[in-house]
């Protein structure tokens, strides 16, 4: 499976401080948004990323992320020159998913809670359809929304509607088969000009090929397009490092207890940034083995 990172956008809702940098190169507490997203890929054994952003920012991601080597990953990077809906990621990273099936997380998108990378591993294995993932929220109306049956099944789907008919909002991290590409290609933009990702599982759903799962209690799911939000999810990560002792989406830890990269070069990564405490941490988890 590949992996589609969209981290387009002008980030408009967090003016004025995204005049001037991407949002999501912008620190949730301790590390860039980017790693957020980029985790989640990694937890789902993903190695082979696409970074999809606007050409003024694509080369400080390069600076920051590279070719992602030293990660055990392969990264490369694709332009959107203008927003189209997050379903032109499909368009835009065709070459890269090739044959493939793909896997698309929205660069704005925090996820976290217990089993979720055997979760991930499971629902991207042998995919036949598309995986989306719901989540519980008290205003869906602000939300593409899932409608599942009393079996749990995926029966509807609705773009912010004004009475929601669930409260399960469908979350930035999507899961296809191949089939995916042919959609897209033949979508048509909606009435605000834009590729909607809700077209496309609406085909899926259609053909009795979409599964929704719900990340129910214990998963936090953090969308971090606002001031506020982004307050709310530093705070978070804030507190549940301080309190457990562990970093969320430390890139270098995952990349190593993945099977990415050996202890070793763990350890050198850390040492690189044992100014910090994010450093002091990575040669810490190796230290202890």
């Amino acid at each position: 499976m590949k992996g589609l990172i969209l981290a387009g956008g002008h980030g408009t809702r967090l003016h004025p401080i995204t005049l001037g940098v991407s949002k999501q190169l912008l620190p949730v507490y301790d590390k860039p948004m980017i790693y957020y997203p980029l985790s989640v890929l990694m937890l789902a054994g993903i190695t082979d990323i696409q970074i999809i952003s606007s050409p003024d920012d694509l080369p400080l991601f390069r600076r920051l992320l590279r070719d992602g080597s030293e990660l055990g990953l392969s990264l490369s990077y694709a332009e959107q020159d203008k927003p189209r809906g997050l379903a032109d990621a499909f368009r835009i990273g065709a070459d890269h998913i090739g044959d493939d099936s793909v896997a698309l997380v929205l660069g704005d998108n925090i996820f976290h809670g217990p089993g979720f990378s055997g979760m991930l591993q499971g629902s991207a294995a042998d995919i036949d359809g598309c995986v989306l993932f719901g989540y519980p929220v008290r205003d869906p109306e602000r939300y593409g929304v899932g409608e599942v049956d009393a079996r749990g099944r995926l029966v509807g789907l609705e773009e912010k509607p004004a009475r929601p008919r669930s409260n399960l909002a469908i979350t930035g991290l999507y899961l296809y088969d191949n089939t995916v590409l042919d959609i897209v290609r033949d979508l048509r933009p909606s009435a605000r000009g834009e590729l909607e990702i809700t077209d496309v599982n609406r085909v899926y759903l259609e053909r009795g090929r979409a599964e929704l799962i719900s990340l129910g209690r214990g998963f936090v799911w953090l969308d971090t397009g606002t001031h506020d939000a982004l307050t709310e999810a530093s705070q978070y990560v804030q507190i549940l490092e301080h309190r457990q002792g562990v970093r969320i989406a430390c890139l270098e830890e995952i990349a190593w207890r993945m099977g990415f990269i050996d202890q070793e070069a763990c350890h050198r990564l850390g040492r690189r940034l044992a100014q910090s405490p994010y450093g002091q941490y990575v040669m810490e988890v190796t230290a202890a083995g």
